[in-house]
C-alpha cells in the first residue's frame, strides 16, 4: 500500500499499523493477515450496519479478538480511514486493469461503473468519513487527486483512440459523476442512468456548446 503523508508528519501507514510502522520494520505475516482481515471485516460490517457498527462487531466479523483490533487501530476513526484508503486504492487499480485489458471505450464504461459501486459503498459510513476528513484535512484531497488521476488515465486513452471528445480531463468527468453518485437522494439505478447520460455526452461527435 502506498504511504500518504499526514499533517502530523507521519505517514498514514505508520499511524494505522500497516507495513512501515514501528520505526520502519515490516509487519510480520500474522500481523499483516490480521490487518487485512480487520479492514475487510470493517468494510463488510459498515456495508451491513452502517456507521453505527461497533468495534466489537468488526472484530467478530474479522475473526480476531478485540485486543488485536485495538492494537492495529487504537481509535475507531483509524479503521474508517484504512477502509477508505484501501477502497480508493482498489478503485485506482480498477482503472489500470480496465486500460490494460479492455478497448478504450469499454475501459471508460467499466471504470465509471466501478466508481458508481465505490461511491455507493461510501454512503453507509459517510459521517465517519467526514470525521476522518476533519482529523486529517489532507486525506480527502489526497484521495480525490488519486481518483482524478485514475479517471484521467482512462479518459486520455479513450481520447487518443478517438472515441470521446477532446478537451475533457479526468477531473472534469469526476466533477460530473462524483456529486451525483454520492448524493444520498440518488439511488443506485438512478446513478447508473445518469452515468449513461454522461457517457453519451462524452462520445466523439456528440454536440458541443
Amino acid at each position: 500500500m502506498a504511504k500518504q503523508r499526514t499533517t502530523s508528519g507521519t505517514t498514514s501507514t505508520e499511524a494505522a499499523g500497516v507495513p512501515g510502522a514501528a520505526g520502519g520494520r515490516p509487519m510480520r505475516a500474522d500481523a499483516r493477515r490480521n490487518y487485512d482481515l480487520l479492514v475487510g471485516g470493517a468494510r463488510a460490517v459498515f456495508a451491513r450496519e452502517g456507521g453505527s457498527a461497533s468495534m466489537e462487531a468488526i472484530a467478530k466479523e474479522a475473526g480476531v479478538g478485540v485486543g488485536t483490533l485495538y492494537r492495529h487501530f487504537p481509535k475507531r476513526i483509524d479503521i474508517v480511514e484504512a477502509v477508505y484508503r484501501e477502497d480508493v486504492e482498489a478503485l485506482c487499480l480498477a482503472a489500470e486493469k480496465a486500460v490494460a485489458n479492455l478497448e478504450p471505450w469499454d475501459a471508460l464504461v467499466a471504470f465509471m461503473e466501478a466508481f458508481v459501486r465505490y461511491a455507493q459503498g461510501k454512503r453507509t459510513f459517510v459521517n465517519e468519513l467526514r470525521e476522518a476528513f476533519e482529523k486529517n484535512p489532507d486525506l480527502r484531497s489526497d484521495m480525490r487527486e488519486q481518483i482524478d488521476a485514475a479517471m484521467d488515465v482512462v479518459v486520455t486513452k479513450a481520447q487518443h483512440a478517438g472515441v470521446i471528445r477532446l478537451g475533457v480531463s479526468g477531473a472534469d468527468v469526476m466533477a460530473l459523476i462524483g456529486p451525483m453518485c454520492t448524493a444520498s437522494t440518488v439511488s443506485r439505478a438512478q446513478s447508473e442512468r445518469l452515468v449513461t447520460m454522461v457517457l453519451d455526452g462524452l462520445r466523439a461527435g456528440a454536440p458541443q456548446s
